[in-house]
């Protein structure tokens, strides 16, 4: 059996490298800035000896990259390797959170989620390379750009591509304690829109109905809603556009995270029960991209238990759990298809100007990567 332990993985090499890609600012919605770290992420994989496809975005998002590893056996169903390359950042943010280290702490916008991960991923693959170590199963790396607005452009494919392999590797961020996820709560996201009777705030503003004022009340009483079973929580609000008019439209979005998915209709009854007219003043809740519940079978739990005696191996305790918080492996873990998430870097305080990793988990996780890819040579059952 192979000493993964004997691979030569160098956490401040990983990290050298690893800088270049979250120097790339690639935030969802800046098209242009995420297909500037696909162009990395291409060359890198190349470098690998990868064949790789670029699909062109659609919705006004950026492009993704589906990258195929040399095997001798292509035919067979392999292991996909599933990340994303946007982050929540706007470009601008190293300005304020700048790439820099403090001992065994780097930060950096999206080095922990989940450039981070992706990265020691690539690194794995070339690890077992340089070694002569031959993966079982042939292996494709899947890269996105959207999964930080919950995939609206990139879930169908996601779903096409999962389905022609055996299992899914997907290393966003571990917990801070190591944790791999092994099921993820369903995460429905809505617009809500109010729709007051505008007027002129100095002169009649009696005859007006504010939509913020109609959004506030609702947006309270939506959060009010969370409980054991499921949680509310508005992220975005736009409304006017003088302070010289009582507005009368006002837009938010929010998402409910189901974490008992047969509080599913509840939820939304609650949520519907709040959009009766109050006269010519309305409020609307349209649902919008959604992420399937994320429950594990026998195929996700044998895939656990391999990485969880290879972590053993390696020296280190590999807890798991069911997470809140989605990403793509939402989409793959609820087709039956055998994931593993939660696969990345350890670090904290991901989509906040604190953001980072710490630097030995590169080479810790790193390894437990290629072990991963060395050993699995069936689709886990």
């Amino acid at each position: 059996m192979t000493d993964f332990a004997a691979l030569p993985f160098d956490a401040d090499e990983m990290l050298a490298g690893l800088a270049r890609w979250v120097a790339c600012e690639s935030p969802t919605h800046d098209a242009a800035a995420v297909n500037r770290m696909m162009d990395l992420a291409a060359f890198d994989l190349a470098r690998l000896g990868a064949t790789v496809q670029r699909v062109p975005g659609q919705l006004g998002l950026s492009d993704s990259l589906i990258a195929t590893l040399p095997h001798p056996r292509p035919e067979l169903p392999g292991i996909l390797v599933l990340g994303h390359m946007d982050t929540v950042h706007p470009v601008g943010t190293l300005e304020v959170l700048p790439v820099r280290r403090e001992g065994d702490i780097c930060y950096g916008p999206g080095i922990n989620d989940m450039k981070g991960g992706n990265y020691l991923a690539l690194e794995a693959i070339g690890q077992l390379q340089r070694a002569g170590i031959e993966t079982p199963l042939p292996v494709t790396v899947m890269f996105t750009g959207d999964e930080e607005i919950g995939s609206p452009s990139t879930a169908r494919l996601i779903e096409d591509v999962a389905r022609r392999h055996a299992c899914v590797l997907v290393p966003e961020p571990a917990r801070a304690d190591g944790s791999v996820v092994l099921g993820r709560h369903a995460i429905l996201r809505f617009a809500l829109q109010a729709s007051g009777r505008p007027s002129h705030a100095g002169n009649i503003p009696e005859k007006g109905a504010s939509a913020i004022a109609l959004m506030a009340r609702k947006l309270l009483e939506i959060e009010a809603l969370s409980c054991d079973a499921f949680t509310c929580s508005v992220g975005i609000i736009r409304g006017g556009q003088w302070s010289n008019c009582v507005p009368s439209a006002c837009e938010a979005e929010m998402i409910l995270q189901l974490k008992d998915p047969a509080a599913r209709d509840d939820a939304l009854a609650r949520l519907q029960a709040l959009t009766v007219p109050e006269g010519d003043v309305t409020f609307a809740i349209t649902p919008g991209v959604a992420r399937p519940a994320w429950q594990p079978g026998s195929g996700c739990k044998a895939l656990q238990g391999r990485a969880e005696a290879l972590a053993r191996d390696l020296g280190f305790d590999l807890p798991s759990i069911v997470s809140g918080g989605g990403s793509d492996g939402n989409f793959t873990g609820a087709l039956g298809v055998p994931t593993l998430d939660g696969l990345g870097v350890r670090g904290q305080m991901h989509h906040t100007l604190q953001e980072h990793i710490w630097v030995d988990s590169l080479a810790e996780r790193g390894r437990l990567f290629a072990g991963l890819l060395a050993t699995i040579d069936a689709a886990p059952a």
